[in-house]
């Protein structure tokens, strides 16, 4: 009976550190998945672009003019000049697009000792004024052989193809402004152009 008792109380301890030392390893192995997972997503987090820092003037929340045509022209070619409210506009570039317009890029200086308000180029009528504020949608280009005047273009929404959310021009400061308007006939070279609160000038229509 002693052997018998022996036997089966070390069957049982072997029986109880083979349970604890399974157990053991079942808790290493659910620690180690867990740190994986983590190591996995901190990886992933790594690995993603962090977000574009914003510019000054979108942290300020200021406009930033839409001058996105005028960007490749020349600011030392002087084609036309035009003056009104201590302001000039300098006329750098008019020039035929074979997609049947006529685009117009110029700069906007403000040689005044106060700032200029942008609003009245957008013009008198309210529709376009509403959906074009600060822009220069209110210039025309008028051929006098063809007695026909021509707006600036604009989609089916009244946005004009032109520069758009002009901020006050502070004394002293420039701005680039482009506008397009519907193609007059290949035989019109000539057209005279306005833009509210500036005189008329004459430009001459190139390609």
């Amino acid at each position: 009976m002693s052997m018998r008792r022996t036997t089966t109380t070390r069957r049982a301890m072997a029986a109880v550190t083979l349970a604890t030392a399974l157990a053991i390893a079942l808790t290493g192995c659910g620690d180690d998945g867990g740190g994986g997972d983590e190591a996995k997503q901190g990886s992933e987090n790594s690995a993603k672009p962090s977000a574009p820092a914003s510019s000054p003037a979108e942290d300020k929340g200021e406009q930033q003019p839409d001058t996105a045509a005028g960007e490749n022209v020349d600011p030392n070619v002087k084609l036309a000049e035009a003056r009104g409210d201590g302001l000039t506009l300098v006329i750098h570039q008019v020039k035929r697009d074979s997609g049947g317009f006529v685009t117009v890029q110029g700069t906007i200086t403000n040689e005044s000792d106060q700032a200029r308000n942008s609003s009245a180029w957008v013009g008198a009528e309210s529709l376009l004024s509403a959906k074009n504020p600060n822009s220069v949608a209110g210039a025309t280009l008028v051929d006098k052989e063809g007695k026909k005047r021509y707006y600036v273009l604009r989609d089916t929404d009244s946005r004009c193809l032109c520069t758009t959310s002009i901020p006050p021009l502070l004394a002293g400061r420039s701005t680039a402004v482009f506008m397009q308007f519907p193609s007059p006939p290949s035989t019109t070279t000539e057209v005279d152009f306005n833009l509210p609160t500036f005189g008329t000038t004459s430009l001459k229509i190139s390609g």
